[in-house]
């Protein structure tokens, strides 16, 4: 996926009120920008970040910037929960998901469930139907593994059991984690963090959900779908 303009570099100086930031431009001019992600964005916000921002100029727009990437050492990591559904269905369409290049037609936000939307519904008129559910990843605690979710997310939980249920509806259920960081080669679900959203996972897996992660390789010009990682096997045993 490229982005649409060049991207501007700058350095945090804050992110506060979930949906704002402050930072300073190449040039030293002081901005206030539009934040692309409602949750915590844990160990993505430290003042003085190297950060990449996309620019918009739309009337209806209170925040020309955006932010898009944040540099953590010498780690990428994009946090605009807007993309994780377009790189989901680049991988699927490159054949980096399991099978589900195979299903002749994706369509996007569809209804279902208990008044949700599920992020793609794939169809086959010999397999069915496939619902898949996208999150994104963005945390990192320990070198090599990529953690969900890193706040509490009732919504994620809902989402776990809504699939569930579409399994045992005869159907399949998907859950596809995308990982906007490259310097992870495992994937984790954090219990410590959400007990709630872990014991759903748990009862999701025992329903015949599956599970992908995928990682990306980032750059300020393009986020590109590098495969599946796996799974840490030991985190499901202290689900």
């Amino acid at each position: 996926m490229l982005f649409q303009t060049p991207l501007v570099p700058a350095i945090l100086v804050q992110r506060y009120k979930r949906f704002l930031f402050d930072a300073v431009l190449a040039d030293g001019s002081a901005i206030t920008g539009f934040c692309p992600n409602t949750g915590s964005m844990r160990g993505l916000t430290t003042p003085g970040s190297p950060i990449w921002l996309s620019l918009h100029d739309s009337p209806t727009r209170k925040h020309r910037h955006m932010l898009e990437l944040v540099e953590v050492g010498e780690t990428i990591v994009g946090v605009n929960t807007g993309l994780p559904n377009h790189i989901a269905e680049e991988a699927i369409r490159l054949g980096q998901v399991g099978d589900l290049a195979s299903y002749p037609v994706l369509l996007r936000e569809q209804k279902y469930g208990r008044n949700s939307r599920i992020d793609m519904l794939l169809s086959d008129p010999q397999k069915g139907l496939a619902y898949v559910e996208v999150k994104n990843v963005h945390f990192s605690r320990t070198p090599g593994l990529g953690e969900f979710p890193d706040s509490p997310t009732l919504r994620g939980a809902k989402h776990l059991e809504e699939l569930g249920d579409m399994v045992e509806a005869g159907h399949r259920g998907i859950m596809l984690y995308v990982i906007q960081r490259g310097d992870c080669d495992r994937f984790r679900i954090c219990g410590d963090l959400d007990p709630v959203y872990a014991r759903a996972f748990r009862r999701a897996i025992a329903r015949g959900v599956e599970v992908f992660a995928v990682k990306c390789h980032l750059s300020p010009q393009q986020i590109v779908p590098d495969g599946l990682i796996a799974m840490d096997e030991p985190a499901f045993a202290d689900l």
